[in-house]
């Protein structure tokens, strides 16, 4: 449910932790520093578990944005997970 008073939505909330994997991955830089560092595959791994999760804990809770939301976040960070293992290394915009 998002909390109109504090700005927070659960579709941003989702962005923020894909963003977050794709800082893991080493693909963009970290918003807090600007600083872009190697790829750390279990943090990632560790956010696509919790996206994972909650889309697990929310099923038929959801809008259908923020289902199909989740989706494909998620099917776009598992690829970029399989990529990073093979070494290769691209930009993704979450």
């Amino acid at each position: 449910m998002d909390t109109p008073d504090s700005g927070i939505t659960f579709s941003g909330f989702i962005l923020s932790l894909a963003t977050t994997a794709a800082v893991h991955f080493g693909d963009i830089a970290d918003p807090n520093t600007g600083d872009r560092s190697e790829a750390n595959l279990p943090a990632a791994a560790q956010m696509i578990e919790l996206i994972a999760l909650l889309q697990e804990k929310t099923k038929g809770n959801l809008l259908e944005p923020e289902a199909k939301l989740v989706d494909d976040l998620l099917y776009e960070l598992r690829v970029r997970y399989v990529q990073a293992q093979q070494g290769d290394k691209r930009i993704i915009e979450p």
